[in-house]
């Protein structure tokens, strides 16, 4: 009860102390304050105290007729305040203090001093509005306390979006009223003049009684009629305007129109209500249908770059070998084409098939869907597992390669070396059998015979300094064929002629040695000097051939050494020289002193020495070889070491390249793995840090391929090895593709991070306290928490699971939370915990990332739609009923997205189920995963 004498001063009633009670006392009291500063001198105008009366009595008759009374004059009837509290009742819902029926003065005022306590109790500030000027019939200060009644019990609670009241009451007729030709409304005054608005309301939500098409806009008290009397006929909305005042008014009054306007939302608050529910129905069913076009996407990409993979490995499991290195360098070009073409751009789609697995399994947990799991074959894992198979046929195919190349090369000088010294060896036999053949013996004189014994005797010695050429020729067959040389049937066929020939030259020379011997006793005469003429020059034409074989002998090296070793060697061979040249002269010497003896004696010497085939002209012509080839061997020994020297300038280009470039990508993996784990700064400065260090990790490209220009070079040359470096191009691009792939999976967490956080409304605090929990726990850097590590990171966090109940940090400030744990002895219960290691691991790979974190903490600290939230909502759709039909959903939803729902929605079965029913609670239960859609 209000003092007497307080009563006897105006109400300054300020913003309501009682919070966001059933007042909403926040919103109102700022409006409120706009509202209550109203031109009370406009109210003086006629035309609009007119209108605002006949408004407001309408007004509150339409709430007064519940109580079974009504009012007459504004000004009169809430004198004594008791219509005033029961109309205060009725709008509220409320019980007011028990009015006083006395009819003194003192009555009346404390009965409007209980209807101003009251509503002051709801937050609404009145401004000088006292109960005296009430109870004294103020015709302004009356009209003032209803505007105050209205705003705050018919028009407060309206919100479009977030407005204000009247901001969302305009909101909500210019979205009813914009389909409508002629009709713009952007007040509450000449905007409803003409009266299309009015009937454009009505239409839009039961077009069954206006004929719109039919009305005109230069008619307007004829429209405004026809709004009038339908809404008060078929909306139970009294007529609360008249047509004529608003017509002949310039302006009409605008808390009159929104008095009567309001009337028109709250009759059509349920047809609002469906819309919401429409709304939130095609919000679900839009992210449904944006996921599935996701996983048909993958499906689609990881289809195609297995079926990729699995053309290409066969390619590169393929190992038959080509007959000569011509065929085999066009394989290993084909092979560098492909290195350098075909496989970048599928290790760019593999990464790219990554991160966007990962941005839709994000989407998914954002939208409280299911996991993602692709179709048998097409996991991330399986990709995986089938690249790591295409890298190991690849690395396999690279190494056969490299070691046919080798084998043909060497093959090709093993096949050239038989051939030479076959050809040699042929050649030295020929006429060797004929001669051994050979009967003259039988005529010859006995220092004829004497002269054949001496020269079988040098063939002898020959023959037996020929006897390794042919085992070397044999050795050289076998390892031709040990090689799996192509042309083996004819190095084997030629390799058995020279072997049979060889045998077949023993036997006969035995044979012949055994016939000489037995003339031998007749023939008494030899020549000494013929014969030891003939036995030094034998092993030195020998020797001669020898060198001149080696001098002409082709050389294959890999390396400096090898070269330097062969250089080294010949110098020491012409160091012989002049020992070879002293020989050479005693052997000549040796003959000039028969000749000498002959002819001082005038001995007729018969031609040729008879001891020996090799004359002084053959020893010296050969002589004249060796020195001739000497020098063209310096030269050839010369071009290859020039070569090997260029091939060692390669290695340590190449060397000094990738000492360079392989720390620096180790380097930038382990900057990455400390960003990753640091994380310092708001997400977004992180990702632009990120973007930035990944646009430098792609600028240091030109360094890879000048490396690659290298390598390119190396393996032109047929270099096989690099004793200065422990890095191949094959650890540089592996390292490559491995830190592009790191940068880019982090830029993708962190982007996820960014979606995870502005979808569920996290601060950037509470994603640093999540951060920083993360890091402290994961003790080895690693990115991931193990069960127990996770175990603490929770607790340490504030998440109570303790009899399946949930305390998010929300509640208190996570060091309250920790100490109260600690205090009370908290532990996080076996199954608890295994429930939610199953929800952040599915894969029970024991480990708990980052990311998976922070979808389980987003998803736990924040509100999603829910199954039973899109039940409800089509529960309204169909008006209450346990089904709903085609009709209904074509109705209230967009074309394509109603038809999505009937093509899935199972009919319904209850016993209440009638003709054409669709059972909409399990299509909505299977929306998020907890049965099959």
């Amino acid at each position: 009860m209000v003092d007497y004498h307080a009563a006897n001063q105006p109400y300054q009633y300020g913003p309501s102390s009682a919070g966001n009670g059933a007042g909403g006392g926040g919103s109102m009291g700022d409006y409120m304050a706009q509202e209550d500063d109203w031109d009370r001198d406009l109210l003086l105008d006629p035309a609009w105290e007119k209108q605002q009366r006949k408004t407001f009595t309408a007004w509150c008759n339409s709430h007064l007729r519940k109580a079974g009374t009504q009012i007459e004059n504004i000004d009169e009837d809430f004198r004594d305040g008791l219509k005033l509290m029961l109309l205060l009742e009725v709008i509220s819902g409320e019980r007011l203090p028990k009015p006083e029926r006395g009819k003194m003065r003192v009555h009346k005022i404390n009965n409007v001093n209980k209807a101003l306590d009251f509503i002051a109790s709801k937050g609404v500030k009145l401004v000088s509005i006292g109960a005296e000027e009430i109870v004294d019939g103020n015709a302004k200060m009356t009209l003032g306390m209803i505007w105050t009644i209205i705003l705050r019990f018919a028009i407060q609670d309206i919100s479009v979006e977030e407005t204000s009241a009247k901001e969302g009451l305009l909101l909500w007729c210019q979205r009813k009223t914009a389909p409508y030709k002629n009709v713009n409304v952007q007040n509450f005054h000449i905007s409803w003049k003409d009266g299309l608005a009015f009937n454009a309301l009505i239409h839009r939500h039961r077009p069954e009684l206006i004929e719109y098409d039919k009305l005109r806009k230069d008619d307007p008290v004829t429209n405004l009629n026809n709004a009038f009397e339908v809404a008060e006929k078929y909306l139970d909305i009294p007529k609360m305007l008249d047509a004529e005042d608003i017509v002949n008014t310039a302006r009409p009054d605008e808390k009159a129109i929104m008095t009567y306007v309001s009337s028109f939302y709250h009759a059509f608050s349920g047809a609002q209500k469906a819309e919401t529910a429409a709304n939130r129905i095609c919000k679900v069913l839009a992210v449904n249908q944006e996921n599935e076009h996701l996983m048909e996407d993958y499906e689609r990409l990881a289809s195609d770059l297995l079926e990729w993979i699995r053309r290409t490995i066969p390619w590169l499991e393929d190992r038959v070998p080509q007959k000569t290195i011509q065929e085999m360098q066009q394989k290993l070009e084909d092979f560098r084409d492909y290195r350098r073409v075909h496989k970048p751009p599928k290790v760019q789609e593999k990464c790219q098939l990554e991160i966007n697995f990962n941005t839709l399994q994000t989407k998914l947990r954002l939208s409280n869907r299911p996991a993602f799991m692709p179709s048998e074959g097409r996991m991330v894992s399986d990709i995986n597992n089938c690249w790591q198979h295409l890298e190991q046929a690849e690395k396999g195919y690279e190494e056969w390669l490299l070691n046919e190349i080798r084998r043909l090369e060497r093959l090709d000088h093993l096949a050239e070396k038989f051939r030479q010294k076959a050809s040699i060896h042929e050649a030295w036999t020929d006429g060797k059998e004929a001669m051994l053949k050979h009967r003259d013996y039988e005529t010859a004189t006995l220092s004829d015979i004497k002269a054949l014994i001496r020269k079988h005797e040098a063939f002898e010695s020959d023959l037996a300094a020929h006897q390794d050429r042919v085992e070397q020729i044999a050795a050289i067959a076998q390892e031709l064929n040990e090689l799996d040389y192509y042309d083996s049937h004819n190095v084997n066929t030629r390799c058995q002629k020279i072997c049979d020939q060889w045998d077949a030259l023993g036997s006969l020379t035995h044979s012949r040695r055994e016939a000489l011997e037995k003339t031998e006793k007749q023939l008494e005469t030899i020549d000494q000097l013929h014969l030891e003429y003939a036995k030094r020059a034998a092993p030195f034409n020998n020797w001669m051939e020898s060198a001149m074989e080696d001098l002409q002998d082709m050389f294959i090296v890999h390396t400096i050494e090898e070269i330097e070793g062969l250089i080294s060697a010949h110098d020491q061979f012409k160091s012989t020289l002049p020992d070879a040249d002293r020989e050479r002269e005693a052997i000549l010497a040796i003959h000039k002193e028969a000749q000498r003896i002959a002819e001082s004696n005038h001995i007729k010497l018969s031609g040729s020495n008879p001891y020996t085939t090799v004359t002084p002209q053959i020893i010296n012509s050969k002589w004249e070889k060796v020195q001739q080839l000497v020098p063209k061997r310096d030269h050839a020994l010369l071009e290859e070491q020039s070569k090997q020297q260029s091939n060692e300038h390669l290695r340590r280009q190449f060397a000094s390249q990738a000492n360079i470039v392989g720390p620096w990508i180790q380097t930038k993996m382990e900057e990455i793995g400390r960003i990753s784990i640091e994380m310092n700064g708001t997400l977004e400065d992180q990702l632009s840090h990120l973007k930035q260090y990944e646009r430098s990790i792609v600028d240091y490209k030109p360094n890879l391929d000048l490396l690659e220009q290298q390598h390119q070079l190396i393996q032109e040359a047929l270099i096989f090895d690099n004793k200065h470096t422990n890095y191949t191009m094959e650890h540089i691009r592996v390292g490559w593709e491995q830190l592009l792939t790191t940068i880019a999976r982090t830029i993708n967490e962190v982007e996820n991070q960014i979606l995870t956080r502005d979808a569920k409304g996290i601060s950037q605090e509470q994603m640093q306290e999540f951060r920083a929990s993360f890091n402290h726990f994961d003790k080895d850097h690693g990115g991931a928490l193990g069960p127990e590590e996770f175990k603490a990171c929770l607790i340490s966090l504030g998440y109570d699971v303790e009899n399946d109940r949930q305390k998010q940090t929300g509640s208190m400030d996570s060091d309250d939370f920790r100490a109260l744990l600690i205090s009370t002895g908290y532990s996080l219960g076996d199954a608890e915990f295994n429930r939610i290691m199953s929800v952040v691991d599915p894969n029970h790979s024991g480990l708990v990332t980052f990311q998976a974190f922070i979808d389980f903490m987003s998803r736990e600290t924040t509100d999603t739609d829910t199954a039973d939230q899109v039940i409800a909502s089509f529960k309204v759709l169909a008006g209450d009923k346990n089904f709903i039909t085609a009709e209904e959903l074509r109705r209230e939803l967009p074309p394509d997205q109603a038809e999505y729902c009937i093509a899935r929605m199972a009919p319904y079965q209850g016993p209440d189920a009638a003709p054409g029913a669709l059972d909409y609670k399990s299509f909505s239960t299977a929306l998020y995963g907890e049965s099959d859609l």
